[in-house]
């Protein structure tokens, strides 16, 4: 739970970047919007999968790009 303290003789601006950074850092809203609608199991694994592909082809591309081929 984000929770800030603001002082009276504070920005009511600054206080709100700061609370805003803090949501963010703590990933509140990606939460919010990826709990937003239902998802099914099987959507999920198939979104888990897809990005597993990418993130190994990315690697083998990085690799083979370092050897030199």
């Amino acid at each position: 739970m984000a929770r800030i303290v603001v002082d009276d003789s504070e920005n009511l601006e600054k206080a709100i970047k700061r609370f805003k950074r803090m949501v963010e850092k703590e990933g509140i809203i990606r939460e919010w919007k990826k709990r937003e609608f239902y998802e099914k199991p099987s959507t999920i694994l198939n979104r888990k999968n897809k990005a597993l592909r990418r993130k190994l082809m990315k690697k083998n591309r990085k690799i083979k790009d370092s050897k030199g081929f």
